[in-house]
């Protein structure tokens, strides 16, 4: 079982609650607040884009209620690509991208009454003197947000949401779900996109895992992630299989059509259309009455044929909605708010570690079945061994397990009534469970364990795995099974062997046909064009992800000057610490390591960055070598525009001011903190014509 996360958690090691920076640290803040930013894109793009979440929606939902709080006590450190001003994850690369003409928006969170309140004073606040009347009460549907484009009454285009201004083109999948109107009556608006959320009912949830059963095949983990699958299958016969179904909750573009003023009223008007509308939805004439319908969800979230994990509260007239507007990422007129995730008891059998891609070694509890979350429950994480003393869980106990519907569901702690007499601690292993028997070695101050021995199996396993994932080098048809099946066959040692698998041999094996192992040779063939990013990524270097890969990559342009480059110059590069760049210089020093990279140039990998975005290239490099900060708004950009502008004309664009930037933009409403700090160090502050003529000058004022 390979319960390792790639990234932790991040959990202090005396409870399960989020760890705190202390206020006031700056250097700690921003430190903490980048973490924290790699972290969620890491949880973000597994949940959204490859419908496989590693960690509990509660833990996920810490880790960005604690980057909220840092951002809040330090606003001048609130970086443009931050979560907390995005939404989603980038879309993946299986569908064609569409863009969202009116961009697809993520919803904030509330987790009791109280933050429900907070949410409806500040819409009242903002709307000066008048109440927002009634509220729209949702379920909150536990499945994957698509949008629906009909022109003249015709659906002509599904996306998935992706980041929310990109997602996947998945028209044809869409096309096969029978609750989807193919065309809408006479009269319908020229252009209506129409937003809900697919999701996989229990009955055809259980058929299917019925089946799989049935053919000897594992089974399906829960509804939302197989729905999630089930829409991205390539081929959409597969799709037409499984049942799926979708309610529809809200309107993006519109072009005619009646002019209606109440969101209840739009719901009303596509389910006349024929659109699947919720038939739970209400209306409530008070924040009490909202309570209740979400008290209701809870009662009875289990007699539903299909799973939710909350409600949804919306602002009801259309005009309050417009004045309420919205954030980078979320509506100010709606909430959803988060059932708690669901416990229940069982038996504590053993305490095991799995030693994930990296070497880390992970305890996690071996449990009685228990059905909990809509699932039955085996096993679940433990995460480390301070998290096993802090807890004081130990084989034997009766411990209490939350899953909610999450996939890897956790051990919240002992039945201290129901311990027997002299139950014996646990104690961490001090050897790794790999035949090699290697020692398992924890620094001070890392929370982990970690195997260092460069040929155990368990680690090939996960690097294998992580070397042709999506994100990395990107190789279909060698899944998790033959990944398996090739090192226990001894084709594979390193991830440099996969450019030399034996063909002739593997086709000799059962299950393997001249199109199946065509396919795989293509696959690995079309690898080696990967940018340098996604090798850098695919190396699977300690504390280095997918964004850092980026900065090393556009920083030196090649592996060999990054390979050679001593830690100072790897700290130099924006958001590459020296922690970082110490992993990085350690990871090429090694000899194994290397006679594994040289393994790759010989069978051909891209060894360099591609820039080669054609229409960067065609612009001016007019700020090249700069290093531009943007605080406030710029007419005519939104964030994540201007910071494009800037990279494409040649510069960098942090979130922070440091020595070495080289300017701060300073558009509407700027952060007193990074101008003031620009002023102390003596570093210009543009506003937005300045910065203008310096993109097409290359000259400061």
């Amino acid at each position: 079982m390979g319960l390792d996360t790639g990234l932790a958690i991040l959990l202090s090691p005396a409870s399960s609650t989020i760890r705190q920076v202390t206020t006031g640290a700056e250097d700690r803040a921003e430190d903490r607040i980048g973490e924290l930013i790699e972290l969620i894109r890491y949880h973000d793009r597994r949940y959204h884009a490859e419908d496989a979440p590693e960690i509990p929606d509660a833990n996920f939902d810490l880790l960005k209620r604690e980057l909220l709080d840092l951002e809040a006590a330090h606003p001048e450190l609130v970086r443009a690509d931050s979560p907390t001003q995005t939404v989603g994850a980038d879309p993946s690369t299986l569908f064609e991208p569409v863009e969202h003409r009116v961009p697809m928006m993520s919803l904030d969170n509330a987790f009791d009454q109280d933050e429900l309140s907070a949410w409806a004073d500040r819409a009242r606040r903002r709307l000066a003197a008048e109440d927002f009347g009634d509220l729209v009460c949702e379920l909150k549907f536990d499945g994957l947000a698509v949008s629906l484009r009909y022109e003249d009454g015709k659906l002509v285009q599904a996306a998935t949401r992706g980041n929310g201004r990109i997602g996947e083109d998945i028209t044809a999948n869409i096309l096969t779900l029978k609750t989807v109107p193919h065309r809408l009556p006479a009269g319908a608006p020229q252009v209506l996109e129409v937003r809900g959320e697919v999701y996989m009912p229990l009955v055809a949830f259980d058929a299917l895992n019925a089946q799989q059963e049935a053919e000897g095949k594992p089974r399906y983990a829960n509804p939302r992630n197989t729905a999630a699958g089930s829409l991205r299958q390539k081929d959409p016969s597969i799709t037409a299989t499984r049942g799926l179904s979708m309610w529809c909750y809200s309107v993006g573009e519109v072009q005619g059509g009646p002019g209606l003023v109440t969101h209840s009223a739009t719901l009303e008007y596509l389910n006349e259309l024929g659109l699947p509308v919720n038939p739970e939805t209400t209306t409530a004439q008070s924040m009490d009455a909202a309570w209740q319908f979400i008290e209701q969800c809870e009662s009875k979230r289990h007699d539903l044929p299909y799973e939710i994990d909350g409600a949804v509260i919306k602002v009801n007239r259309l005009d309050l909605q417009q004045e309420l507007g919205s954030t980078s990422r979320a509506p100010r007129w709606a909430v959803a708010y988060k059932l708690p995730p669901e416990e229940k008891t069982t038996k504590l059998r053993r305490i095991q570690v799995s030693i994930g891609s990296k070497g880390k070694a992970t305890p996690f509890a071996v449990l009685e079945p228990v059905f909990v979350g809509g699932s039955t429950v085996e096993m679940a994480t433990l995460h480390n061994e301070d998290q096993v003393r802090a807890k004081d869980v130990r084989p034997g106990d009766t411990v209490v397990v939350r899953k909610a519907g999450d996939v890897i569901p956790e051990v919240i702690g002992p039945v201290l009534a129901d311990r027997p007499d002299d139950l014996a601690e646990w104690d961490f292993p001090s050897i790794c469970p790999c035949p090699h028997r290697q020692p398992l070695t924890r620094q001070e101050g890392d929370a982990a364990h970690y195997c260092r021995f460069p040929h155990c199996p368990e680690q090939l396993r996960g690097w294998i795995e992580h070397f042709a994932a999506r994100n990395a080098l990107d190789i279909e048809h060698l899944g998790e099974q033959r990944v398996h099946l090739f090192i226990d066959l001894g084709f594979i040692s390193d991830v440099g062997d996969i450019y030399a698998l034996p063909y002739d041999r593997i086709r000799e094996l059962e299950g393997f046909g001249e199109l199946s192992v065509s396919n795989l040779a293509a696959a690995i063939e079309a690898s080696k064009q990967q940018t340098l990013t996604r090798l850098l990524v695919g190396l699977n270097i300690r504390h280095l992800g997918d964004t850092t890969s980026e900065l090393l990559a556009d920083a030196f342009g090649h592996l060999d000057r990054i390979m050679e480059a001593p830690v100072e110059d790897l700290a130099e590069v924006d958001g590459i610490g020296p922690i970082m760049a110490e992993s990085v210089h350690d990871f090429f020093q090694s000899e194994v390591n290397r006679e594994i990279v040289e393994k790759l140039r010989a069978a051909g990998l891209n060894f360099a960055q591609d820039t080669g975005q054609a229409e960067a290239q065609a612009l001016p490099q007019t700020l090249d070598g700069m290093t531009i900060v943007v605080t406030g708004g710029l007419e005519g950009y939104t964030r994540d525009q201007v910071g494009a502008v800037i990279k494409a004309h040649g510069g960098k664009s942090p979130g922070s001011v440091s020595s070495k930037t080289t300017a701060v933009v300073a558009g509407e409403n700027p952060g007193a903190s990074k101008t003031d700090k620009a002023e102390k160090l003596g570093i210009p502050v543009l506003d937005q014509a300045q910065f203008e003529r310096l993109i097409e000058t290359g000259e400061l004022p």
